[in-house]
């Protein structure tokens, strides 16, 4: 096993998730983790996650120093690294600039964790760096602006990385963490499948005859999650649908076909699409609307569970699709991490008085697709973008209302259908368009024309946590503006946006 170290980096679970990628388990601790526990559990490897802190603040996350005495190969990552260097007495300090995204790094030396790489791209987050290296280290790679970008004290079998390996932009960073595991001597007999099984396992006992309710969309997280349960608990799963109105063009049709189709024995569609565009009126901030449509939804919910409990007897638990990044991005797995904004699956469960079953809370996008195709759902429903839990409403920047969504749902249908007719939908990891709360000249025939400015928005990414954006053709992005420009009234403007995660996140709000 692999011990991850959790500061509060929003990549940390990104690093667990890669060694186990390698075939190998790996856990997550908080950085309150004593030596005595860690020794108790006897790992093979540490590793220090990064975080967003300084280690020069006074109230930095620090790690019990007796870790270093055990005996077991540590990496440390980012913050996990600056934290080795201040340990051992060596110099941080802010750098001249911050560093966001990609850079190269030129190898020296013989750091076996940099077994095989020269000249390689990385992908750097950070403010802090090291200027000066503690005794009995060695600098073993740098960048143009980043001196120390790792080093390594070979007698105590210690390493430190200024860059992310176990992000998809940095290319060769599996080959990293995989020499680290050889270091380790860790074992490599992780499955996905064998996890899936004692999963299932888990939910019998935890379920036992009780009756569960779920919450679908129809996007990936949620299909997965229900086809799971309904697996193994098909006469105890109640699954609910619920219309906010703020969903995409031709959704609700194509969600009842799709629960129709796979059989579920308890399926329901609840349309409360006007409750939600009213609580929407006059909302302009993404938190407070997020929230909004959050109490709303537990609201409607909550109705529907009262009326399902009285025809069909008590339920207990509340099934969830909630998956690490909406754990991550919510800062519910450390209270270190950086707060990026409020998940809506997250509000639920205080406020419907219900025990959770969270099937997926372990796994990336990537690897609940795998769980989908385990379990035989059509590729055609895996393969889907993902949308958010709030829907529309936070693609459509500032006040929701019914004519901004109606002209957003035939800009994103036509986006959506352009990549599919290109095959370009396959080859993208999410597609979206927004709608601005502004308005800009335009000339229609030979008359002024005063509307809104749309944006499209395409990523490349393997799981979610960073993305860089996708470069299409300028003929196929001509096409699709033409397309907007003429078919949907209401647009004057189509844009393309060219921004990175980070430092930009995928949606927009």
């Amino acid at each position: 096993m692999i011990t991850v170290i959790n500061f509060g980096g929003q990549y940390c679970h990104l690093i667990a998730r890669k060694i186990r990628e390698l075939g190998t388990k790996a856990e997550i601790f908080p950085f309150t983790v004593s030596a005595e526990e860690l020794k108790k559990l006897n790992p093979d490897g540490i590793i220090l996650s990064g975080g967003p802190a300084s280690v020069n603040e006074i109230n930095a996350p620090l790690l019990d120093s007796k870790i270093f005495d055990l005996g077991i190969p540590v990496l440390g990552i980012c913050y996990g690294l600056q934290l080795i260097a201040k340990t051992f007495n060596g110099v941080i300090k802010p750098g001249p600039s911050r560093e966001y995204g990609k850079n190269i790094i030129s190898v020296k030396g013989n750091d076996p964790l940099l077994k095989g790489l020269k000249k390689e791209q990385v992908w750097l987050s950070h403010f802090d760096t090291v200027k000066s290296v503690p005794k009995d280290f060695i600098v073993s790679s740098s960048t143009k602006t980043c001196l120390v970008s790792s080093m390594y004290s070979k007698n105590k079998k210690i390493f430190g990385l200024q860059f992310h390996p176990e992000v998809h932009h940095t290319p060769k960073g599996k080959i990293i963490l995989s020499n680290f595991l050889k270091i380790c001597t860790a074992k490599k007999d992780w499955k996905i499948s064998s996890v899936l099984m004692q999963i299932q396992k888990e939910i019998k006992e935890k379920a036992g005859e009780e009756k569960i309710l779920m919450g679908v969309s129809g996007g990936v997280d949620s299909l997965v999650a229900s086809v799971l349960i309904n697996k193994i608990l098909p006469n105890q799963l109640f699954c609910v649908f619920i219309d906010n109105g703020l969903m995409r063009k031709n959704e609700k049709q194509y969600i009842e076909s799709l629960y129709k189709k796979m059989n579920f024995k308890h399926f329901f569609s609840v349309d409360a699409s006007k409750e939600f565009l009213s609580v929407l009126t006059g909302l302009t901030g993404p938190e407070e609307k997020r929230k909004a449509i959050g109490f709303t939804f537990i609201k409607v919910f909550e109705d529907k569970a009262v009326e399902l409990e009285q025809k069909h007897g008590k339920i207990s638990f509340l099934g969830q699709g909630t998956i690490y990044p909406d754990r991550i991005e919510s800062a519910e797995p450390s209270k270190t991490a950086s707060k990026i904004k409020s998940h809506h699956n997250l509000s639920l469960p205080d406020k419907m008085n219900l025990s959770l079953i969270e099937p997926l809370r372990e796994f990336y996008k990537d690897e609940v697709r795998e769980i989908g195709t385990l379990l035989k759902i059509p590729k055609t429903a895996l393969d889907r973008h993902p949308f958010p839990g709030p829907g529309l409403g936070v693609r459509v920047l500032g006040e929701v209302t019914k004519e901004k969504l109606d002209i957003l749902r035939e800009v994103d249908f036509i986006f959506i259908d352009e990549l599919k007719k290109n095959n370009f939908y396959d080859k993208t990891w999410q597609a979206l368009a927004a709608i601005f709360p502004v308005k800009a000249v335009g000339v229609k025939g030979d008359a002024r024309d005063y509307s809104f400015i749309v944006a499209l928005r395409a990523v490349n990414s393997v799981d979610g946590m960073t993305a860089d954006w996708t470069k299409f053709p300028d003929s196929f992005l001509e096409k699709v503006s033409s397309r907007i420009l003429n078919e949907v009234n209401g647009v004057a403007r189509v844009l393309y946006d060219i921004s990175q995660k980070p430092p930009a996140t995928i949606e927009f709000e």
